[in-house]
């Protein structure tokens, strides 16, 4: 079950200002100690080889990312260097010091069509996803515009 919990969009240059919308929230965090007790319930592998093939992919899956590669997990998706760039006058006055200012990893999940389903597409996290508001928070669905903004 994904929650979620309402916000007012408050940007008063947007065309949607005043308007609501949902927000996933994420109700606990599992951290690598978490996944390898739970990958260790699920096969052979002892809590050692669990931890040891972790640290090999983040450490290999660093290298080919900053190498260029797109990295692949079949089943998962895939990861990519994604770059935040200014905007250059012309090709020939950009420069990476001056105009690339930030970097991030692009992830996308592995998506499958399906023919039954009218050739749509589904990303292999989202298939049966159930979705909630979250309870208690406090958000006036009385209908007054009380502006408050109870996003994350």
């Amino acid at each position: 079950m994904v929650f979620y919990k309402l916000y007012q969009e408050n940007n008063p240059k947007s065309v949607n200002v005043g308007k609501w919308y949902a927000r996933a929230v994420a109700i606990q965090t599992i951290d690598t100690e978490g996944l390898i007790a739970e990958i260790e319930k699920l096969c052979t592998a002892t809590d050692a080889d669990v931890v040891a093939v972790m640290r090999a992919l983040v450490f290999v899956m660093n290298k080919k990312l900053q190498d260029g590669y797109r990295v692949k997990l079949n089943g998962l998706g895939s990861f990519k260097i994604g770059l935040k760039t200014k905007a250059a006058e012309s090709a020939k006055e950009f420069t990476a010091t001056k105009h690339i200012v930030g970097s991030r990893v692009n992830f996308r999940p592995e998506t499958h069509w399906s023919a039954a389903d009218g050739n749509k597409r589904h990303k292999v996290f989202l298939d049966n996803l159930h979705v909630q508001e979250l309870k208690p928070y406090s958000v006036d669905k009385s209908g007054e515009d009380d502006n408050e903004n109870t996003g994350d």
